[in-house]
């Protein structure tokens, strides 16, 4: 997932997380769920994506996990829609790009839009290991969490029809490019195409949910900058419901990073779309910064995604469905 924090990590990371740094979602995780979401079976649906290996765009194994997607969720919603285009990217090469759409309640007028990308970076670039530096991630928390979250709000959703309807967005091709500066030629594939390309020409949900890279077995997220000047109604409203859960710890309540990610085209569209993102990825150190940081490395793998904190973040997401 993109990212690129326009301040300093350890400026910003000292005053939030100081005294934050020993903390895991084990510590402070309550006795039970607070919906019906299911955290161990998001982490069983991440495996799953994992299994499929990297999810770049135009290579078999991102078809097959894309129709293992189309599959799972057509058992859930009520209604699929796969967007499929061709992409130019800046050297010229066609690439295949892929959007799943997942519908409940089509006919609502009044909509909210979750969104997550289910491809992975075809490079690690940030590994510390300067020879892995070619290869695809796995993308445990950079993909999968975000799939496996879907996945299982998917089967609450269909046990319990929420009051509107909700479409979980699946996009392609958020990793793919190198750079993540205007005007994001080979990055933000999917959700520049689905903001051209909307369900309807006068598609416009009540809020949006951009939800990345939220498997974190060290979760803390913080209210991403964009989001903040943007759509701060729908910061404060996400914020709000996790704090009635009682998981205030996780979702602080503080100004994090401006990071360019999904929700961007969306927001320039119109759209009231705000990133829950736990960019700090990995265990904190006595500075409050996540060292190692598992970002765009090939330590991105299913050890380091937790079904506790997938079960925060679904509490949460779900919650909001059900208000």
């Amino acid at each position: 997932m993109p990212r690129r924090p326009t301040l300093p990590l350890v400026l910003l990371a000292i005053p939030l997380f100081a005294g934050l740094a020993a903390i895991t979602a084990c510590d402070l995780l309550p006795s039970r769920a607070k919906t019906a979401f299911v955290g161990d079976s998001a982490l069983s649906y991440a495996r799953q994506q994992l299994a499929f290996g990297p999810r770049v765009p135009g290579t078999p194994q991102a078809e097959r996990a894309g129709d293992w997607i189309v599959r799972m969720m057509k058992a859930r919603a009520d209604t699929v829609i796969e967007q499929r285009w061709t992409h130019t990217t800046a050297d010229g090469k066609q690439l295949p790009m892929r959007n799943i759409l997942a519908r409940f309640r089509p006919q609502a007028t009044q909509r909210v839009l979750y969104l997550t990308h289910w491809d992975t970076r075809p490079t690690a670039d940030l590994d510390p290991i300067l020879g892995n530096r070619g290869d695809p991630i796995p993308g445990a928390n950079d993909g999968a969490a975000g799939v496996g979250l879907f996945v299982a709000l998917g089967d609450a959703l269909k046990k319990t029809p929420p009051s509107v309807g909700v479409d979980l967005l699946f996009v392609d091709g958020e990793d793919y490019g190198k750079s993540f500066d205007a005007p994001y030629k080979d990055v933000l594939i999917g959700s520049q195409y689905f903001a051209e390309h909307p369900p309807s020409p006068d598609y416009k949900p009540i809020f949006g949910v951009l939800w990345d890279m939220i498997g974190d077995a060290d979760l803390n997220i913080l209210q991403e900058g964009n989001s903040m000047r943007q759509a701060p109604e729908v910061v404060s409203r996400v914020w709000q419901k996790a704090a009635e859960m009682g998981y205030e710890k996780f979702f602080i309540p503080r100004q994090g990073y401006d990071v360019t990610d999904d929700h961007v085209p969306l927001l320039n569209k119109g759209m009231r779309v705000i990133d829950v993102i736990d960019l700090d990825y990995g265990p904190l150190g006595a500075d409050g910064a996540s060292n190692p940081n598992y970002h765009h490395t090939m330590q991105d793998t299913i050890d380091k995604v937790s079904a506790k904190s997938l079960q925060i973040v679904g509490d949460v997401a779900l919650g909001l469905l059900m208000e």
